[in-house]
C-alpha cells in the first residue's frame, strides 16, 4: 500500500501534489487543512484520512477527527496535529501513545519536516513539514512511503518547488 502524507496546507494544495501522489492508494493529512475545498481536492480519487488542526474551523472539524488510530498490515498508526517532538510530546499525545501503543506517530503543526526513530516510546515519528503558503517554512515538503510486510518501506521526503 502506498501512502501520500502531508500537513499544514492552510487552504492551498500545491499543484505538484497530484503528480507525487498519483500512484498512492491513500492520502493522509495531519491537520491545518484550511478549508473544505482542500479536503474535496484530496479525496477526489483517493481514500483520505485526515485530522483537524488548530486553524481548522467547525466545517473542517465536522468532516475530520482530532486524532486517528488505525492499523494496516499489523502496523498501528496514530495521527494527531499537535504532538510535540520526540521524546517530549504534549500530555495528550503521551496519553494516546500509552493507550494505543502506535508503531508510527504522525503529526504536523511545527512546519518542520522531521522523521525520527523514538526509542523511548518505541515508535517512528513522522512530521511531513508544511506544504501550504502560510507559515515560516521556506521549503514546502510532503512525504511518501509504502506499507509492505508489516514494515514501512521506501520512505521519502519530497520538496515542492
Amino acid at each position: 500500500m502506498k501512502i501520500g502524507l502531508l500537513s499544514d496546507t492552510h487552504s492551498f494544495i500545491h499543484p505538484d501534489i497530484v503528480k507525487y501522489f498519483k500512484n498512492c492508494d491513500e492520502i493522509w493529512h495531519s491537520g491545518d487543512i484550511g478549508n473544505l475545498n482542500c479536503l474535496k481536492k484530496l479525496e477526489r480519487n483517493k481514500k483520505l484520512r485526515a485530522v483537524y488542526g488548530n486553524i481548522d474551523n467547525d466545517l473542517i472539524r465536522r468532516e475530520t477527527k482530532e486524532y486517528l488510530f488505525f492499523s494496516i498490515d499489523s502496523l498501528k498508526f496514530l495521527i494527531i496535529h499537535i504532538a510535540g517532538s520526540p521524546p517530549n510530546y504534549n500530555s495528550k499525545t503521551k496519553k494516546l501513545i500509552k493507550n494505543y501503543k502506535p508503531d508510527i506517530l504522525i503529526c504536523g503543526h511545527s512546519h518542520i519536516l522531521k522523521i525520527k526513530r523514538d526509542n523511548k516510546y518505541d515508535l517512528l515519528y513522522i512530521n511531513p513539514g508544511a506544504c501550504g503558503k502560510v507559515g515560516f517554512h521556506n521549503i514546502k515538503t510532503i512525504v511518501r512511503f509504502e506499507i509492505e510486510n508489516k514494515k514501512i518501506k521506501n520512505l521519502e521526503a519530497i520538496e515542492l518547488r
